[in-house]
């Protein structure tokens, strides 16, 4: 019993932390794998800055943010991706039944966005789809593991696009290749060690460029050509220029 209330209590500190409103925006703000500074982060919440650093410690304390000196300066950005996961989670909880939802965000987020390390919106939704209609994926079999499987061809065609999967796997200590419920899709994209290694992949070869201080993802021409190539995907034809989709 008291395991229990020492599980429950430290679950309900967390909520608390995330559920104050100038908080709760501190903590969007680094969703796009970016650190900041206080005044930054206090500009965000819209706060003053000696209030901001109440906060910053109080996330610090129940570890949804870390802390990196570099000189004078303090930069925050988010502990680990199962902190970016939560808050994706509970941006889909909070949205309106399916049927009813249309999401209140620029077209260029709905299109293709960080989700921490990874992608998200339409561009990570119809990437995993792909993936696994395509054979480089397949869904895990274990009851107790809702991730994905890398098949011999998937990994054969990772190696194609540089991605070793055998390193990925030894370099991460993270759920491999995670489901990830995407907050404007409202379905699946792929997250974990895998997905962050795709992005890293998409952002060296300039498949897709970061947007200055947003979450949002530019697919590039050259982007355009290999996601044709390689995952059958024609950006082109994905219906982005109407806006965010309608459930």
């Amino acid at each position: 019993m008291d395991a229990k209330r020492s599980l429950d209590d430290d679950a309900s500190k967390i909520a608390a932390a995330i559920g104050d409103p100038g908080r709760a925006r501190m903590l969007y703000a680094l969703m796009d794998d970016r650190a900041r500074t206080a005044t930054e982060l206090a500009i965000v919440a819209e706060i003053k800055t000696s209030t901001a650093s109440a906060h910053l410690n109080r996330l610090r304390e129940e570890r949804l943010i870390k802390v990196v000196k570099q000189g004078k300066h303090r930069y925050y950005s988010l502990y680990s991706a199962d902190v970016a996961d939560v808050l994706e989670s509970l941006l889909v909880l909070s949205g309106t039944p399916r049927r009813f939802f249309k999401p209140n965000i620029p077209n260029a987020l709905c299109a293709a966005r960080r989700c921490y390390d990874h992608v998200a919106g339409t561009l990570g939704v119809a990437l995993l789809s792909q993936l696994i209609k395509l054979g480089w994926l397949s869904h895990n079999p274990s009851p107790v593991d809702d991730s994905h499987v890398v098949t011999p061809l998937g990994v054969k065609m990772f190696a194609s696009i540089g991605i070793d999967v055998e390193v990925v796997k030894l370099k991460r200590r993270r759920r491999f290749a995670a489901y990830c419920l995407d907050w404007s899709e409202r379905r699946h994209h792929l997250g974990g060690a895998l997905g962050a290694a795709f992005l890293t992949m998409a952002l060296e070869k300039k498949w897709l460029s970061p947007e200055l201080d947003s979450r949002a993802l530019s697919v590039t021409s050259k982007g355009k050509r290999e996601l044709k190539r390689y995952f059958d995907l024609d950006w082109s034809e994905m219906g982005m220029e109407d806006g965010c989709r309608n459930y």
